[in-house]
């Protein structure tokens, strides 16, 4: 549940721009998901080989180019997906917890 939870997430954050990994991984932070470098670009490279992102390299003034990822139109449909199953789970789950 948590990789299709980290998926919805990453994919969200980069629904409005193209991002740098590091990008992502503070967004997630911020949001109080704690996540590493390791089980990022696992997710980020299996994304990509699904064709739900691609990537291009841009260059850095500090240091080496950076790869900036970004939603193919496959993708953006996969978050739509994710989006619809991710309000139901919450539905569901609501249903379950007792209301005080």
């Amino acid at each position: 549940m948590r990789k299709g939870v980290l998926e919805l997430c990453i994919l969200s954050a980069l629904s409005e721009h193209d991002c740098y990994a590091s990008d992502i991984i503070q967004k997630l932070k911020e949001a109080k998901l704690i996540v590493v470098e390791g089980t990022l670009y696992p997710l980020l490279t299996r994304l990509k080989n699904d064709g739900v992102l691609s990537y291009r390299w841009e260059e850095s003034t500090s240091g080496p180019p950076r790869k900036y990822y970004k939603l193919t139109e496959e993708g953006q449909e996969l978050l739509k997906e994710l989006n619809a199953t991710w309000a139901e789970l919450v539905n569901a789950v609501k249903t379950l917890i007792p209301k005080k």
